[in-house]
């Protein structure tokens, strides 16, 4: 008789078959992970955009400043040669002989003072013969007077400017009010 015939055992898919039973499948993603895990690709994200958007303001302050203090650099660079000349004309008054002389000095120093406000764009407020206008002039004192419409500037005290749009100061002017009637 003839037994069966046995096959050689191959013992490899068993001890697969055991180690597959040791390492559960890997599970389907479930909507919880899924969630938390674009959470944390949001919150990521959210950080990133708040360090962002934190530098950037930084910068944009930093930037601002700079352009401020390059801008007061430009404009003492262009007032320093005033300040010069106003130096030699306090030493030429102590040893000069003639008044005049030292009247032109310092009517030249006051020439290039206002060039030198025309070229940083400063401009003087038009003051005495004008209508009161309360947004470029102060009114610190009113005179009597027949002489001038009411509400117009007979005097300017101190003078206003303004830069472009801007004022910088406003003029300080005396305006004209009627004069009283004598009462008889």
């Amino acid at each position: 008789m003839v037994g069966p015939v046995s096959e050689p055992h191959d013992d490899k898919p068993a001890e697969a078959e055991a180690a597959a039973q040791d390492d559960p499948p890997a599970a389907p993603p479930d909507a919880v992970s899924l969630l938390t895990a674009e959470r944390d690709r949001l919150k990521d994200q959210l950080l990133r955009t708040a360090a962002d958007y934190d530098n950037f303001r930084k910068r944009a302050r930093k930037d601002l400043e700079d352009a401020l203090r390059r801008s007061k650099e430009d404009a003492i660079r262009e007032l320093l040669p005033v300040a010069d000349n106003l130096e030699r004309a306090v030493d030429a008054a102590g040893s000069a002989k003639d008044a005049q002389a030292v009247v032109d000095g310092v009517k030249m120093v006051l020439k290039l003072f206002t060039d030198t406000l025309d070229r940083l764009g400063i401009e003087r407020v038009p003051s005495v013969g004008q209508r009161f206008d309360p947004q470029v002039h102060e009114a610190i004192q009113q005179v009597d007077t027949d002489a001038h419409e009411p509400g117009t500037i007979v005097a300017e005290l101190v003078p206003g400017y303004r830069m472009g749009d801007r004022l910088v100061r406003a003029a300080m002017v005396a305006v004209a009010r009627p004069a009283p009637k004598p009462e008889a």
